[in-house]
């Protein structure tokens, strides 16, 4: 791990290898750390800068024996350019109404991803989430977390479509996990929240939009290589991702 002199107090653990999600017949481990009190914060800004992700109060990064698949993958905000299929994503959700919502989780919301689940993810890791479970990985958060709400206009009833839970760094926008009501699934929502974030962070002056892994070999990670500019974590620090390495999968 680069030396930052942020982690020193940190005690980093290893999670136990279990079954790999994005490639078969691999194993996955993580080395993890808790975030909690006062520092959290800055410790999130030095941790995503290596590469970790946030699940609730744990940062959290893969540590596989024999494997460097999962590949940290930021968008470059300001230089972001929308390519004529984007556009047309743009168009078709024109209508969706961007809500900045506190951390607190809802009935509304917990309803929406019961519904995106057993529509997408039926067999998933998440599939079993209650609504303890739920407001957990929403308001479990020790640093600047926000729910970004995608609703129709009040005069067709403000019906919250989609959400993203987003974190805010001091460098960015780190898009934590994001659901959506299968009723809009054909205008590529996914597509469109990750959009919407590049437009916030440059709204707010960030330079980035934390995207999480992309893996290679996984057709259901592809997406990510379809934003450009797009950096990847590397041995040498943050270097761009060629768009050689665009894979042509839709992100539904």
């Amino acid at each position: 791990m680069r030396h930052d002199p942020r982690l020193k107090m940190l005690r980093f653990y290893l999670t136990a290898p279990g079954p790999c999600p994005y490639i078969d017949g691999r194993q996955e481990r993580k080395v993890f750390t808790p975030l909690m009190g006062d520092l959290a914060p800055d410790l999130h800004d030095a941790l995503s800068n290596l590469g970790f992700r946030r699940s609730q109060n744990i940062a959290y990064r893969p540590a596989c024996e024999g494997c460097d698949a999962c590949v940290s993958v930021r968008i470059v905000a300001e230089r972001h350019r929308t390519t004529r299929s984007q556009r047309r994503v743009l168009n078709r959700n024109a209508g969706l109404v961007r809500h900045i919502a506190p951390p607190f989780a809802t009935g509304e919301q917990f309803d929406l991803l019961r519904t995106y689940l057993a529509c997408r993810h039926a067999d998933g890791g998440m599939a079993d989430m209650d609504r303890h479970d739920f407001a957990t990985m929403v308001e479990d958060s020790a640093i600047d977390t926000v729910v970004v709400e995608y609703r129709t206009p009040p005069e067709e009833g403000s019906r919250l479509m989609a959400f993203c839970l987003t974190d805010r760094l001091s460098d960015g926008l780190s898009m934590v996990y994001s659901a959506f009501h299968p009723e809009i699934g054909d205008t590529s929502p996914g597509t469109y929240m990750i959009l919407d974030h590049i437009a916030q962070a440059r709204e707010a002056g960030f330079s980035y939009v934390y995207l999480g892994y992309w893996v290679r070999e996984s057709r259901k990670m592809a997406y990510k290589a379809r934003f450009h500019p797009l950096q990847a974590l590397g041995p040498q620090g943050w270097e761009p991702l060629s768009e050689d390495d665009e894979l042509p999968v839709r992100l539904a």
